[in-house]
């Protein structure tokens, strides 16, 4: 594999520059005094930044975009070999690294390097944990899959020994990181068009646990079945993160005010620290901020400023964002894409002040709709309304015979009131006829359902 020398800055060329980890290495090699060029299917504004910053950007993909003076070219899993840029850099001979091999390489320039992973909850937590480091004066580098207000956008290039990022698992990418501090939130069934199943995803997890140092920290949730085995073998030392007197952190008296945000209090190794009150709702980011204050007790950051840290931050884009009101009902929109992240997100609105919650999903893929049809059907079923909107089929050509129809029908078997639309115009004009004063509208999905929430609050 090709080895970067960061002493000696060269020309690299990022094939799909615009998407939110791209833009966010490249952003940061150009910090770096690297020559970056870069192409994407269209112009955006992280497109625009990497411009401004001094990138060469260009708008769609050919072979006359990877030059003979270009001494590298990243590409991510979304890419295969029939791209006519990865056939020209293959063509001249220029080495090639994946976005999972750029991002482990620059790990290695950290003495801290911080990779938080899990099926849900990557990008929230590592929100707060970049939270926690800002006020404790840590001056980190961040890569983060989101907007985050704090730092205002989705990187940050600090000045310290201290890199934090999020650790994806699909395509098994987080086993070219090289961490020295791992978190797991959690391990289910998810990105099922690479996995085979269950033990091939928590394979994947033991694997990514092994790679920790012997000096290094495993940072686990005892909620995940039998985790006992997915840090068995691992060198470093290892804690816990849960609600149960035996966890090395735990979290009790859990409540939550008008809001649905969460605070509880901090047991540490049996020794109760102090109350913990947090800017975010739900029971699944109690979970998030205790693997954050673990985090942050192993850097030796005082539990005051952790707290702090944890109180100040208020969410990312499109994770419950409040998006304003339109009619007299609230709009928020959310990323879950996968039913537990469904039931967490319609939980916590259950906490939210409404008067009936109206969720309009979008479904994520084919092969994850297909794989978990009934279990969608069971989390959307917590809402009191439940509208359908096409299915998004990100990088998939092949719908396997599903529709959103499909979990239309498991919702009316369920008796929850559903409702399908084939079009984006069709569900606003039908919300805006049926959501009463005092309702609470959630937009959902990894897609660009939130244009439907952007498109209520501008009418």
């Amino acid at each position: 594999m090709y080895q970067i020398n960061f002493q000696k800055p060269i020309h690299i060329h990022f094939i799909g520059i615009g998407g939110i980890s791209m833009s966010g290495l490249a952003e940061i090699l150009l910090e770096e005094h690297f020559t970056i060029s870069g192409s994407d299917n269209k112009e955006s504004p992280l497109t625009q930044l990497l411009e401004a910053k001094s990138a060469k950007i260009f708008i769609g993909q050919s072979a006359e975009n990877i030059s003979e003076n270009c001494n590298l070219v990243v590409y991510t899993a979304a890419i295969h070999e029939d791209n006519p840029e990865y056939a020209r850099a293959k063509e001249l001979g220029i080495p090639m690294l994946s976005r999972a091999q750029l991002l482990g390489q620059l790990m290695t320039n950290y003495k801290t390097a911080i990779a938080v992973s899990g099926t849900h909850g990557k990008t929230t937590t590592t929100s707060m944990i970049a939270s926690i480091l800002m006020k404790a004066q840590m001056d980190p580098t961040i890569s983060v899959g989101g907007m985050l207000p704090l730092i205002g956008g989705n990187i940050r290039v600090g000045g310290s020994e201290t890199f934090l990022t999020e650790a994806c698992e699909y395509t098994n990418s987080f086993l070219h990181f090289h961490p020295t501090i791992g978190i797991i939130l959690n391990i289910e069934e998810d990105h099922m068009d690479f996995f085979q199943d269950l033990a091939h995803i928590r394979s994947s997890f033991h694997r990514f646990a092994l790679l920790l140092p012997k000096n290094g920290l495993l940072i686990l949730n005892s909620e995940i079945e039998n985790y006992e085995e997915i840090a068995d073998q691992a060198a470093c030392r290892v804690v816990t993160c849960g609600l149960s007197p035996s966890d090395t952190y735990q979290a009790s008296d859990i409540q939550y005010d008008s809001r649905a945000r969460a605070s509880f209090t901090l047991i540490r190794q049996g020794t109760v620290c102090q109350n913990v009150s947090l800017g975010v709702p739900g029971l699944h980011n109690v979970h998030n901020a205790l693997a954050a204050l673990a985090l942050a007790d192993a850097l030796e950051i005082p539990l005051e400023t952790a707290c702090q840290g944890l109180k100040d931050f208020t969410g990312t884009d499109r994770r419950f964002q409040y998006r304003g009101e339109v009619q007299g009902f609230t709009v928020l929109d959310d990323y879950a894409h996968h039913p537990t992240e469904i039931r967490a997100t319609l939980e916590a609105a259950r906490q939210y002040p409404h008067r009936e919650i109206w969720c309009v999903f979008q479904p994520h893929t084919y092969t994850r709709t297909k794989a978990f049809l009934p279990e969608f059907a069971q989390a959307l079923s917590l809402a009191d309304h439940v509208v359908l909107a096409d299915i998004y089929p990100a990088r998939e050509t092949d719908t396997l015979g599903i529709s959103s129809r499909n979990i239309l029908e498991e919702l009316e078997k369920l008796g929850t009131d559903a409702y399908y639309f084939s079009s984006f115009t069709e569900i606003e004009t039908f919300l805006l006829k049926k959501c009463l004063h005092g309702d609470l509208c959630i937009t959902m999905g990894a897609g660009n359902v939130v244009n439907i929430a952007e498109n209520l609050i501008s009418r």
